[in-house]
């Protein structure tokens, strides 16, 4: 759109009209498709330069991204506007009351900007005198005042759209059952809101009320549907999708079939109708469309001569021919997806009246069918779309099909078609979207697709087709916009190099299909190019050097190949088009080295950068602060280094940062404590140092994954880390830590009741994984690592027992607490840990006997708790008999026994599993007595013969020990002699 927008004559520019006369810019049409991925405008607010087109009369910027901003308060200034649309552009806030200003204003949409859009009084609308529509579906009114005064105070209102507004009987107020007539109103929407009880009396003064919608209505509606035919007899459309009601409300005797001769569309969807077809309904002689969608019907449905539109979707139907396929000639639309039908869609039976003639032009019966695809839909002459996806079909594409001369729509895609592509596929002229991908096609790709002029879209990915691909299959479809060729393994690109195809593609998918002659050099004629994806295509070599001049493209993956070089040459071209809804740029698993270009600092719009798994060298450049749409960042296996830029922090949309497997050096920056979103954190296998920051526990309580594996940390396992309660994997393995393991870690809530992540995250990038030690090797989970509950602490310096509380964390599948310095026993508790799949407590010091509750572990699968110093009979049972045959499980335990390990126990050992708490009591109060003697009989001994072989080999001590001793006796022997003497006299 924007892409035509060069030179000073705007009046020629796509989107604008001019006055003939003055040259003033009179209309502005920048519609997008937001958010549908191809052609919408994005940025973060509508530039203030459209207050100086004072003339302007109409401008629609409706399906755009203005990324949550306010609808601008100049827009009031446009006096002369009589038509705005600003639907389905991503506004937020207060609907600014300027816009009452616009008194020549007839059509007003501010819808669908997801309630994200607020009024809080709708008095500023007053002022729209010449108002005849206001659209105002999925704008928030639960808080605002005056909004029912609107169809008073409005008296041109023709068309008022209320739709998924948070509205309620408060604030119908006091016009919930006004008599004044509103003779102007034609078109009401009060769908999905939180209405309740009788309907507002207010419907019968709207005369010449002609669509009405209470879809969503509470269910007392059900008992007031006769009435509210009656109220109304000028209806011509009514959509009552979700309300309650049951066949018992559409037989009611107080029905007037007067009344409903007039409608002519009618919704009936999402109620539960049930059984046979309402028979009420064949009296409805002017009606055109009909939605029964899921209603559960099951019987099969009556001809009406009259109908054009059918929409039957989700409901019971036991077989095709219940829906009339066959029988309903005048029948433009048929829509009957989501039913599984029990038998096969077969040709009309011959006793069937069939049609001398179809009028059918949209057939829709995805997830519906099984079978054959028959050859008599090429009976269905008027054709325009056909769309059989998503079913279980088989056999080939009959030939019959490629009949439908007026076909524009195809749809083929997600069966089990087999066999070629039609070669007659390139008579279908009229043919604009062909979807065959999902399939078992195989064989080549006809020629005479390149005969189809008017194909847009072209989608054959996911089958088994083969072969090489020339310039002849894109000869004349001029109009080309969507190419998916992906995941034909056996199919080649052979263009040449100097090929100029004849259209301008806007998405390309080539990945995991052969590109021969190198990078693709015709895309360089490609300037429209929105989303390239070339995975896994055999490229190699370094990036053209006219690709640097490309125009951005917001989707390339051009990962799992062998490119090489620099990123110097990466698309950096402005690009003043549209965007793409997700801006990702996947380079990962290539050859790429040098340093990360500051080139790329200026994507801004990314959301997704993957560089993983390549070469690169050098720091990363602090700019990188400046994609602050990033979401995901991996940048793991490379070679760079320095320390990790505090800029980082400023990208705080972050949700999952990948450093792992690089030389990083430094300290963790505390500026990252300010990526409260942040989800994933891997900083591992690199040479990261100092303590584990208390600010990750404490800032950082969005994290799911937290990794930092084999580093250099060192202290203690911060206890604020219990804090990160969604935390469902925690590695800090190959560390320098000590200390004890947190009693608190039995607050890690995530592995204990799990959680649901934010699955959307992953749309961006297939190659988002997690590597983990599970089962004693290095396993990468890829789409399943959301499943995966893992601790690993092995290979620290820990002390202490481990805590019980660990055993509270029954999510998890893989805990290691390997090559530690753990004692104590094993907690009892462990039995608890149902889920879990690997336990390592190998080379540590931990001592007692092996829990019998270990046997409870139903999942275990892998085990080791060899050396230790454990002690008793190995428990055997469940579980733990399948790991009999590997006794290095326990190895280096010399006080074990029992198989799997070839010494046996003892007789005096318990031999049962389930050794009492009393016996092995007992056995260790023998253990000590036999210990005490132990230690009597050793001090003894030492204490002898040290003073015994001292004085055997030193004679000079053993005659001063025995002189010694002899005087020792001699005074002893004089003082006993005296002291008896002395005792004697005393008794003389």
């Amino acid at each position: 759109m924007m892409s035509s927008w060069v030179g000073n004559e705007c009046c020629l520019w796509e989107g604008i009209q001019c006055d003939g006369v003055t040259g003033n810019v009179q209309r502005l049409h920048l519609k997008g498709d937001w958010p549908y991925p191809y052609n919408h405008l994005a940025g973060n607010k509508v530039s203030s330069s459209l207050a100086e087109l004072r003339h302007l009369k109409y401008l629609d910027l409706s399906g755009n991204n203005f990324h949550g901003s306010r609808i601008p308060e100049f827009i009031g200034s446009l006096k002369h506007l009589s038509y705005l649309n600003l639907s389905d552009a991503n506004f937020d806030g207060i609907i600014p009351p300027h816009i009452g200003n616009l008194s020549n204003l007839r059509v007003l949409d501010l819808s669908s900007n997801y309630n994200e859009l607020k009024a809080d009084d709708m008095a500023w609308a007053f002022g729209l005198s010449s108002l005849e529509l206001l659209y105002l579906s999925a704008v928030d009114l639960s808080g605002a005042q005056n909004w029912d005064m609107m169809l008073h105070m409005i008296p041109s209102l023709k068309e008022l759209s209320l739709s998924h507004c948070r509205l309620s009987n408060v604030n119908l107020g006091p016009f919930l059952n006004s008599s004044r007539i509103l003779p102007n109103i034609k078109h009401l929407d009060l769908g999905y809101n939180s209405f309740k009880g009788p309907l507002p009396g207010l419907l019968q003064n709207m005369t010449s009320l002609t669509f009405l919608s209470l879809s969503g209505f509470n269910h007392s509606l059900a008992w007031n549907f006769p009435n509210l035919l009656s109220m109304i007899p000028s209806l011509s459309e009514l959509h009552l999708s979700g309300c309650g009601l049951d066949k018992t409300h559409l037989s009611s005797p107080h029905l007037n079939y007067s009344t409903l001769s007039n409608i002519q569309h009618l919704d009936l969807s999402n109620n539960p109708l049930g059984g046979i077809f309402p028979s009420v309904l064949t009296n409805m002689s002017s009606l055109e469309v009909l939605d029964l969608s899921y209603t559960m019907l099951n019987s099969s449905l009556p001809i009406m001569p009259k109908l054009l539109e059918l929409h039957l979707s989700g409901n019971k139907f036991k077989q095709i021919e219940d829906v009339g396929i066959w029988r309903q000639c005048h029948l433009k639309q048929l829509r009957v997806t989501n039913n599984v039908f029990r038998m096969e869609m077969t040709d009309p039976p011959t006793n069937a009246s069939e049609c001398s003639q179809y009028s059918l032009e949209l057939l829709e019966l995805s997830r519906s069918l099984k079978g054959r695809i028959p050859e008599t839909l090429g009976g269905l002459a008027n054709l325009r779309d056909l769309d059989l996806s998503q079913n279980g079909l088989t056999g080939s594409i009959p030939e019959s099909v490629t009949g439908l001369r007026f076909l524009q729509v195809l749809d083929l895609s997600e069966n089990q078609l087999t066999g070629p592509i039609p070669e007659s596929l390139g008579k279908l002229a009229a043919l604009t979207k062909l979807y065959l991908h999902s399939n078992l096609l195989d064989g080549t790709i006809p020629v005479s697709i390149g005969q189809l002029a008017k194909l847009r879209t072209l989608f054959i990915s996911n089958n088994s087709l083969e072969g090489a691909v020339s310039e002849a299959h894109f000869a004349n479809p001029s109009m080309l916009k969507k190419l998916d060729a992906s995941s034909n393994s056996k199919l080649t690109f052979n263009v040449s190099r100097g090929w100029i195809p004849p259209f301008q593609l806007i998405s390309l998918s080539l990945s995991s299909c052969n590109i021969g002659n190198g990078f693709p050099q015709w895309l360089r004629h490609q300037r429209k190019l929105k989303s390239l994806e070339l995975s896994n295509a055999t490229l190699s070599g370094p990036l053209p050097t006219w690709l640097r001049k490309m125009p951005i493209i917001s989707w390339l993956d051009l990962s799992h190949n062998k490119l090489s070089g620099s990123l110097k040459n990466l698309p950096n071209a402005k690009n003043d088009d549209v965007y793409w809804y997700l801006p990702v740029l996947l380079l990962e698993y290539n050859l790429f080295s040098g340093s990360i270009p500051r080139s790329l600092c200026r994507r801004t719009d990314l959301e997704g950068l993957d560089l993983s798994r390549n070469m690169l060298s050098g720091k990363i450049p602090n700019c990188m602060g400046n994609l602050q749409g990033l979401v995901i960042m991996s940048i793991s296996s490379n070679q760079l280094s320095g320390a990790i830029p505090s800029s980082i922090a400023l990208i705080s949309s972050l949700f999952w940062l990948n450093l792992n497997k690089n030389n990083f050096t430094g300290e963790v920056p505390p500026e990252l404590g300010n990526l409260q979103g942040l989800g994933v954190l891997d900083l591992g296998d690199n040479k990261l140092y100092g303590n584990i920051p208390n600010w990750i526990g404490k800032k950082l309580t969005s994290l799911v994954v937290l990794s930092l594996h084999k580093n250099n940390f060192t202290g203690r396992i911060p206890p604020s880390l219990c804090k990160s309660s969604n935390l469902q994997i925690l590695d800090l393995s190959y560390n320098n830590l000590t200390g004890t393991i947190p009693r608190c870690v039995g607050n890690l809530n995530g592995m204990v009741v799990g959680h649901l992540m934010n699955l959307d995250y992953t749309l961006i990038d297939d190659d988002m994984n997690v590597i983990q030690v599970m089962k004693g090797v290095d396993l990468e989970y890829t789409t399943t690592w959301r499943m995966v509950y893992n601790m690993d602490l092995s290979s620290n310096k820990l002390e202490g027992e481990i805590p019980v509380e660990l055993t509270t964390l029954s999510m998890l599948v893989g805990l290691n607490l390997s090559n530690n310095h753990l004692r104590g026993g094993i907690p009892e508790s462990i039995g608890k840990m149902k889920k879990l799949e690997t336990l390592d407590f190998s080379k540590n010091k931990l001592s007692g006997s092996i829990p019998p509750s270990m046997a409870a572990l139903t999942f275990l699968s892998h085990l080791n708790l060899s050396h230790n110093n454990l002690s008793g009979q190995i428990p055997t049972g469940n579980q733990l008999q399948t790991l009999i045959d590997d006794p290095s499980i326990y190895a280096g335990n010399k006080h074990l026994c029992g198989p799997p390990l070839p010494n046996t126990c003892s007789n005096h050992q318990d031999s049962t599993t389930t050794t009492s708490k009393k016996k092995h009591k007992a056995a260790d109060e023998k253990m000590e007595v036999w210990l005490f003697y132990v230690d009597i009989m050793s001090g003894f001994g030492t204490g002898f013969w040290g003073v015994i072989g001292v004085l055997m080999f030193k004679k000079q001590w053993r005659h001063k020990l025995f002189m010694f001793a002899e005087e020792t006796m001699d005074k002893i022997y004089v003082a006993v002699v005296v002291r008896v003497a002395k005792f004697k006299r005393g008794r003389e």
